[in-house]
């Protein structure tokens, strides 16, 4: 999934795909046909390009409900899934690759997936702009870019201070799931996150074993992805973690 942007629109006033050094590489990809009509007929109605007007979420969606940001959906096979999966969920996606946005917009289109819609913009900016604080549920993050190389891990997505933006936006109690297959990225993404004083730790294998996921506010369950087969037949393990926002600001650690 690789992802997470902005790009001049000749119909519109200069978006805001690129606001500083980001966490995403820059891809270009044109539309097929049937792409471009259903981008046509959807995207004016369940999708936006980042702006400075916050989301108003019960009207986007036509209803009041737990609200979970997925950054990074790539073409959105795990987005559509798991919305599936949680129908009193109302999911937000944030992606910058165009193709992927319109192959999502498909399946939407295809399953009648209601319960979704986009936002195509670099993730900070969505956050610091376009979310309200303490308006998620839970937000999640497969399978960033680590961009290994040591002189562009500044383009890294989870540092310190995104944790700090995501911490703001998340309501008491709410949750962060990460998921990553590079294991240098996944002890910086530790590093940070457990630095973080608004967050908790929760212990994924206990998570996993026993029938606590049932208390969560959000399922961690997630499909296996095309991308994610390739990492594990490579032999990349893949490493995820759970934070859960303090129900107070006393709450220790």
């Amino acid at each position: 999934m690789r992802n997470h942007g902005r790009v001049n629109t000749p119909d519109s006033a200069p978006s805001r795909l690129y606001p500083r050094v980001t966490s995403f590489r820059s891809r270009r990809g044109a539309l097929t046909a049937p792409q471009q009509q259903t981008w046509e007929r959807l995207w004016p109605v369940i999708g936006a390009d980042v702006g400075d007007t916050p989301v108003d979420a019960d009207a986007w969606f036509g209803r009041h409900a737990p609200l979970v940001l997925e950054i990074g959906s790539g073409t959105g096979t795990a987005t559509a899934a798991m919305a599936q999966a949680e129908p009193e969920i109302n999911l937000i996606a944030i992606e910058v690759y165009r193709p992927g946005l319109a192959k999502l917009l498909q399946t939407i289109d295809r399953e009648t997936i209601d319960n979704i819609r986009l936002l195509r913009g670099d993730a900070v900016d969505v956050l610091e702009s376009m979310i309200a604080p303490e308006s998620l549920t839970g937000v999640r993050v497969f399978f960033p870019d680590p961009w290994p190389k040591a002189r562009h891990h500044k383009r890294r997505l989870l540092k310190p201070s995104a944790f700090t933006l995501i911490a703001s936006r998340l309501v008491p109690g709410g949750v962060l799931h990460v998921a990553t297959d590079h294991a240098d990225y996944a002890e910086a993404i530790a590093e940070a996150g457990n630095s973080e004083p608004a967050l908790r730790r929760l212990d994924w294998e206990s998570l996993v074993q026993d029938s606590s996921t049932a208390e969560m506010p959000m399922s961690l369950e997630r499909p296996t992805t095309k991308f994610e087969g390739k990492a594990e037949r490579a032999g990349s393990a893949v490493t995820e973690f759970t934070w859960m926002k303090s129900v107070s600001t006393g709450e220790e650690k």
